[in-house]
C-alpha cells in the first residue's frame, strides 16, 4: 500500500506544475506581445511614410501626421479642441470652423506659400527668389501681340518649388496659366487641367482639377511629396501636361513644359517660375501592329489575333510606355463588341498573342470593321492613346487590302504587318 499512495501523490503533484509553468508562459507571451506592439508604434510614428503626396487646394493644407483616421473632417468640438491644444504651433491643420453653409471655405488671397510656418522663418534662411518671372512691362507686350502670334503662343504657365527640409518633402504649388488657346470652337473658350509627373521613375503623378470656360486658369493648388531626399532633387525632371477636358471625346492636349531640376538650388527657400507652354513632342511615327485575321463563314465568326508590335514611341518624355491594345469591333458605325489585351510594361516592341472570338451578323463582312487602339497604361490619369488602325472594308492602304484577302479567303488564318497613325 505504501508505494501505492506513494505513486498517488506524485501524480497530484502534475498539474500544480504545469498550471505554474503555463501561467508564466502567459505572462511572458502577453509581455513579449506589448512589446512588440510598442516598438511597432513608435517605429510608425518616427517614419515618413515613403512616395506619399498630400494635395493642397486654394491654400488649404492637410497632412496625414495630424488628422485622425477615423474622423478627418466630421471630429467634435471637444476633440478638435484636444488637437488643437497637442498640435504644435508649426504644425499644419484644417480650420472646419471657416467653412460656409455649403462646405466650402471662404476665398481668401492667401501668399504664394505651401505652409504657414515659413512666415517664422527669417528672411535669411528661406529667402523668396523669383527665377524667370514676368515683368509687368513684359506682360503689356504679351497683351499687345498680334493674333498671328497669338496663334502661335499656347500660353504661360506659373509655379513654385520648394524643398521642406523638416518633412523632407518636395513641393510643387501649380499657380495658374495665362493665354491659353481655345480648344472649342463654339465657346471659344477651353476647359483647362494640367497633369504633373516626376521624371524618370514616374512614381509620382498628379493632376489639378477642370476649370471650366477659362484661358486664363488660376489653379493655386500645391502637391507636397514625402520620400524624396533632398540629394536626388537634381536628377528629377518635371513634366507639366496642359490638357482641355472634353465630355464626349478625348481629352485635347494643349501643350506641355519640361523643367529638368538640375542646377535649381532650393536650399535657399521657394522659387517663383513661368515657363512657355509648348507644343507636344510627337514623334511623326506611331508604330506598327502585326494583327492576323481569320473568317469562319460556315459559323460566322471572326477570330482576331493581336501579335505584336514595335517601334512603339515614347507616350511622354519619360522613357518607355506600358502598351496595351483595345479591340472595337463596329457594325455600320455602331460598336457591338469590345476587347483588350493584357499591359506590357516598359517596352517599345510588345508581344501580346493574344485571340479574340467575335460573332459577326448573318448580313457578312461588309459593314463590319475592326479599330485597335494602342493605349500606355496610366494608374494615376486616363489612358493615353499612342496609336490607332482600322481594318474593313471602307480602310485605306494595307487595312482596307487586309480586309479583301480575309473576305477571298475565308477560313484561312492571314497575318499582315499595319502602320499606326495619330490617335
Amino acid at each position: 500500500m505504501a508505494p501505492i499512495a506513494a505513486s498517488r501523490q506524485h501524480f497530484d503533484e502534475i498539474p500544480t506544475v504545469v498550471g505554474i509553468f503555463s501561467a508564466f508562459g502567459l505572462v511572458f507571451s502577453v509581455s513579449l506581445f506589448a512589446w512588440i506592439c510598442c516598438q511597432r508604434k513608435s517605429s510608425k510614428s518616427n517614419k515618413t511614410p515613403p512616395y506619399k503626396f498630400v494635395h493642397v487646394l486654394k491654400g488649404v493644407d492637410i497632412y496625414p501626421e495630424n488628422l485622425n483616421s477615423k474622423k478627418k473632417f466630421g471630429a467634435d468640438d471637444k476633440s478638435e479642441a484636444k488637437n488643437k491644444s497637442a498640435m504644435p504651433k508649426n504644425s499644419l491643420h484644417l480650420d472646419l470652423e471657416k467653412k460656409d453653409l455649403n462646405g466650402n471655405f471662404p476665398k481668401t488671397t492667401s501668399k504664394m506659400q505651401s505652409s504657414p510656418n515659413l512666415e517664422n522663418v527669417s528672411p535669411k534662411q528661406f529667402s523668396e527668389r523669383k527665377k524667370d518671372s514676368v515683368s509687368p512691362d513684359s506682360l503689356k507686350s504679351i497683351t499687345s501681340l498680334s493674333s498671328e502670334e497669338k496663334q502661335d503662343k499656347l500660353g504661360t504657365l506659373f509655379f513654385s518649388l520648394e524643398y521642406n527640409f523638416e518633412k523632407k518633402a518636395f513641393v510643387v504649388n501649380i499657380k495658374e496659366a495665362r493665354g491659353l488657346p481655345a480648344m472649342d470652337e463654339q465657346s471659344m473658350t477651353s476647359d483647362p487641367y494640367i497633369k504633373m509627373t516626376i521624371l524618370p521613375e514616374k512614381k509620382h503623378k498628379v493632376k489639378t482639377r477642370v476649370l471650366r470656360k477659362t484661358l486664363d486658369p488660376a489653379f493655386d493648388e500645391t502637391f507636397t511629396f514625402y520620400g524624396i531626399p533632398y540629394s536626388q532633387i537634381q536628377d528629377l525632371t518635371l513634366h507639366f501636361m496642359i490638357l482641355s477636358f472634353d465630355r464626349f471625346s478625348r481629352d485635347d492636349v494643349i501643350g506641355e513644359v519640361l523643367i529638368p531640376l538640375a542646377g535649381i538650388e532650393l536650399s535657399e527657400g521657394r522659387m517663383l517660375m513661368d515657363r512657355e507652354i509648348i507644343k507636344r513632342n510627337k514623334s511623326s511615327g506611331r508604330g506598327e501592329l502585326l494583327i492576323s485575321l481569320c473568317y469562319q463563314s460556315t459559323t460566322n465568326t471572326l477570330t482576331v489575333v493581336v501579335l505584336k508590335a514595335r517601334h512603339l514611341p515614347k507616350s511622354d518624355v519619360s522613357g518607355l510606355s506600358d502598351p496595351y491594345v483595345k479591340v472595337n469591333l463596329y457594325h455600320a458605325k455602331k460598336r457591338i463588341s469590345k476587347k483588350k489585351t493584357h499591359v506590357k510594361k516598359c517596352t517599345p516592341n510588345a508581344v501580346f498573342n493574344e485571340l479574340f472570338v467575335f460573332d459577326i451578323p448573318c448580313e457578312g463582312l461588309d459593314d463590319i470593321s475592326i479599330e485597335f487602339l494602342v493605349l500606355d497604361s496610366d494608374r494615376g490619369s486616363r489612358n493615353e492613346v499612342i496609336g490607332q488602325l482600322t481594318l474593313g472594308s471602307s480602310a485605306e492602304g494595307t487595312g482596307g487590302e487586309h480586309w479583301k484577302e480575309i473576305c477571298e479567303y475565308p477560313r484561312r488564318q492571314i497575318a499582315k504587318w499595319h502602320m499606326l497613325c495619330d490617335g
